[in-house]
């Protein structure tokens, strides 16, 4: 690929036209190393390194390059010196098995609605990689997870939890049978009933989810008990706190 092709991929449309994109970072580097060992899409990535960064002991195809062009392909003010262009690895859809025959589900869904700060997504994955066992839908209009600031907030989680794109709400309805989402009225958390959900939904961090389509859904509510002196919690903090109800 060539340099200016690279440059591009800091935008969504670079990524999405050439179906790759960037991280940054040692840190990074070494994360993806570990995803590549398990994920054979993942060793077709290819290293950058700027020739003042010194030896990198990678089994990935490895370019280097000029302190000049590494600060121009990099997304960050002040390069480490080192990046990784990466193909995307969407997952294929999959469906929890029914509770009601008796099968136990293997994986949890986490549905996000029109997620909007790439912070809140990154975080969310690093927690979502950190239990295991969860895969990550977000819906048409949510941030792209391969935006440079959500890959640096995962802290290479992105390469460890499956992730489906642009997946409406109304298609949740064709795949799962039990749903659950978080209200202040709703039951609460430590119910043994929400362990039983397969698909839990999340909304955009100001909006929410619309009533009507939840409704649709037939979805359980829970809630999150507090002092009552805050209207909500953070987005990414919520997720969290599921997570670990799930997995305790």
């Amino acid at each position: 690929m060539k340099l200016d092709d690279i440059k591009k991929l800091h935008k969504k449309k670079g990524r999405k036209d050439l179906g790759c994109f960037l991280v940054e970072g040692e840190h990074l580097i070494l994360e993806l190393e570990k995803a590549a060992r398990a994920i054979p899409a993942f060793r077709q990535a290819k290293v950058y390194v700027s020739e003042s960064y010194g030896d990198v002991a990678t089994s990935l195809e490895q370019v280097r390059i000029t302190d000049k062009q590494m600060q121009k392909i990099a997304d960050t003010q002040t390069p480490q010196g080192i990046v990784a262009v990466v193909p995307f690895l969407t997952a294929e859809p999959l469906s929890a098995p029914s509770v009601d025959a008796g099968e136990t589900p293997q994986e949890k869904t986490i549905y996000l609605y029109e997620v909007q700060d790439p912070g809140n997504l990154g975080t969310i994955l690093r927690t979502l990689a950190w239990f295991g066992g969860f895969r990550c839908v977000l819906s048409p209009n949510s941030v792209d997870p391969y935006n440079p600031k959500v890959v640096r907030a995962s802290m290479g989680a992105i390469f460890h939890v499956p992730i489906e794109l642009d997946v409406s709400i109304n298609e949740l309805k064709t795949r799962f049978d039990h749903f659950a989402c978080l209200d202040i009225a709703g039951a609460p958390l430590s119910s043994e009933s929400f362990t039983t959900q397969q698909c839990f939904i999340f909304g955009n961090e100001a909006r929410g989810v619309p009533h009507d389509e939840l409704a649709r859904l037939d979805v359980t509510a829970y809630s999150i008990k507090g002092a009552g002196v805050l209207e909500s919690l953070n987005l990414a903090t919520v997720v969290n706190m599921c997570a670990y109800e799930l997995n305790r």
